[in-house]
């Protein structure tokens, strides 16, 4: 049998993964099954591009490296911009299924979690959120463990002659990342002094600008819609989430905005 558009995109299976749980039907939970599942796509897609611009940064492929954050910038807005369709569900509509969603949580999603470990966001505690005996738990524990973005990222600043700090190097790879005065300094003259690594920064700020309009929309979605309520499953809805607002991935970049 030939290719076919189809098959090369395995789209019978795609579209038969869609099973809504309210019986009778509630309309809005397909657009909740929907999106959610895009949103992994996504993730998916994210991870990949993390991990390519990782190497990027670490041989100072700077070239390469701008056309893949512009690319994760332009996944980050489209996934802002997926909420606009999530946001048409009334607080009602959520409510008229949202039991059958039982011990089922955002909480629990795999790939974002990694993405936030990959990026150097790292919090060891939203392992315990897992189910017990889940496959995730070696796979976050593996993203727990290795150089981050942000790590990747001191290798570039190292080849473009920045001092890095013994300390920045040693500390514990589950750690999350941190500001640092001294690697300012060097971001500073390398903004004044290199003109085309400033764009490679600049779309480094975009994209990370661009998860934190994520979360803070994510984030006034889910309190329109539960407001105080716990979030499924248990998990601790609103409060757990505001704790990631305004936590940028590359911390120094936003540090020295006022002085350039």
């Amino acid at each position: 049998m030939p290719l076919t558009y189809a098959s090369y995109l395995k789209i019978d299976e795609l579209l038969s993964i869609q099973e809504p749980r309210s019986s009778p039907p509630e309309h809005d939970e397909m657009l909740f099954i929907v999106i959610h599942q895009v949103y992994e796509l996504w993730f998916k897609l994210l991870l990949h591009e993390v991990d390519a611009v990782k190497v990027e940064l670490s041989e100072a492929r700077a070239f390469k490296a701008v056309h893949t954050f512009k690319r994760m910038r332009t996944i980050m807005k489209t996934l802002v911009g997926q909420l606009d369709i999530l946001e048409t569900m009334t607080p009602m509509s959520f409510s008229s299924f949202r039991d059958r969603l039982e011990t089922a949580s955002g909480f629990q999603s795999t790939q974002f979690r990694e993405l936030e470990f990959a990026l150097g966001y790292k919090r060891p505690e939203t392992l315990a959120y897992l189910p017990e005996g889940s496959a995730a738990l070696p796979v976050l524990q593996r993203r727990l463990r290795e150089r981050s973005l942000v790590d990747h990222f001191y290798d570039f600043l190292e080849r473009e002659g920045v001092e890095i700090p013994f300390d920045l190097r040693a500390r514990d790879a589950a750690a999350p990342a941190v500001p640092d005065e001294r690697v300012q300094e060097g971001l500073l003259s390398l903004y004044r002094s290199r003109g085309e690594l400033a764009i490679l920064f600049e779309l480094m700020t975009d994209f990370d600008e661009g998860l934190q309009e994520w979360r803070y929309r994510h984030v006034k979605i889910v309190e329109r819609t539960i407001g105080a309520k716990k979030g499924t499953g248990g998990s601790p809805g609103v409060p757990f989430l505001k704790q990631s607002l305004f936590k940028p991935v590359f911390p120094d970049l936003w540090a020295i905005r006022h002085r350039l």
